[in-house]
């Protein structure tokens, strides 16, 4: 071959492996406490900074007092209900209602009942126990705690964007709701609000 020819070669073959270590990828561990905001999104952090922010809230609001007083010092039964995703994106609303009942929970001032999917589970379990368990061993049946109260809410966001800025904002309102009068007890909100610039990509 000639000299020219090799050299040509040479030179795509370097290219070549120039450009496939520029498109190579590197993933570093991080805490998963940090706070990372890259796309200006929901993700992990504003989702456990809001649901301790609303269970701080509903916790120091007088309906815990009152339902103490009322049931001599014993802490409300609560259960997590529906939270709804009322923004354009994806959020995963799952992991918020984890994170309020991990933040209810760790508060040590009420107690959490399983949720309505959650209590089939048990419940099919329970029946289980009834025929194969031993009798000693067995969890009895009809002893579930009613919940006193149900926690409820939604997430909606507005959008507002002009040229390479964008301004995102959150609100996350919550409800706590007598599950027998349906009588509201308390009402919460909390906000977020991201500001977001781009130097070249447009949106």
């Amino acid at each position: 071959m000639h000299r020219s020819g090799r050299a040509i070669i040479v030179l795509v073959l370097a290219l070549l492996a120039v450009g496939a270590t520029a498109c190579g990828k590197r993933v570093t561990r991080i805490d998963p406490a940090a706070v990372t905001d890259l796309s200006g999104r929901w993700n992990d952090t504003d989702s456990r900074l809001v649901a301790n922010a609303l269970i701080e809230q509903s916790l120091s609001a007088p309906w815990l007092s009152r339902h103490s007083a009322a049931r001599g010092g014993e802490p409300p039964a609560v259960i997590v209900g529906a939270f709804r995703n009322r923004t354009l994106e994806h959020i995963p609303v799952n992991t918020f209602i984890s994170d309020l009942e991990r933040a209810m929970i760790n508060s040590g001032a009420v107690t959490m009942v399983a949720s309505a999917g959650e209590r089939e589970e048990l419940r099919a379990e329970r029946m289980d126990q009834q025929e194969h368990a031993r009798a000693a061993t067995r969890a009895r049946l009809a002893q579930e705690l009613g919940a006193n109260y149900m926690l409820q809410g939604e997430i909606t966001a507005i959008e507002d964007q002009e040229g390479r800025e964008r301004v995102v904002y959150y609100q996350i309102d919550a409800t706590l709701t007598d599950l027998e009068s349906n009588v509201r007890v308390w009402a919460g909100n909390h906000q977020i609000k991201k500001y977001i610039t781009r130097s070249r990509v447009s949106w």
